[in-house]
């Protein structure tokens, strides 16, 4: 991956992100950084939500941010569980406060915020009872 968008510290900061928003829900969250995709994006994005069995978590709680830098494109998907409890409102909120933040070149930034917005919401509607496996690795993902 060409670093002109995070550095290798900003990615692995984005990984304790998700750690840290994953903490107290039973909720998942990950980051997709596609480079390839150049048209239909959105369902790209589904394809790699289905490929990182995001759709097999105990309570279809994850939620996927995949990013393409260079086609300035941000789908985010959150599984049937979350997107429940949350407005589609809620979705578009985060997809132009963190498309907004992009435009500024505030990409780490952005992302950090957005992931731990996400966080706060999976806690609010599914806490942790008990114990809490990671059911999905927590490391970005690249295409």
């Amino acid at each position: 991956m060409d670093n002109k968008f995070l550095t290798n510290q900003q990615i692995a900061s984005l990984v304790e992100a998700i750690q840290s928003a994953e903490d107290h829900s039973t909720g998942e969250i990950r980051v997709h950084i596609d480079s390839n995709t150049e048209t239909k994006s959105a369902e790209t994005a589904f394809e790699i939500f289905k490929k990182l069995s995001m759709n097999k978590t105990a309570e279809r709680n994850a939620v996927l941010f995949h990013i393409n830098f260079e086609q300035k494109y941000l789908t985010i998907i959150g599984d049937v569980g979350i997107h429940e409890k949350v407005s589609q409102s809620y979705w578009d909120h985060l997809h132009d406060y963190i498309t907004s933040e992009f435009a500024k070149g505030n990409y780490y930034k952005a992302l950090k915020s957005g992931i731990l917005e996400t966080g706060l919401e999976l806690k609010k509607y599914f806490p942790v009872k008990g114990e809490n496996p990671n059911q999905l690795s927590n490391e970005i993902t690249f295409s």
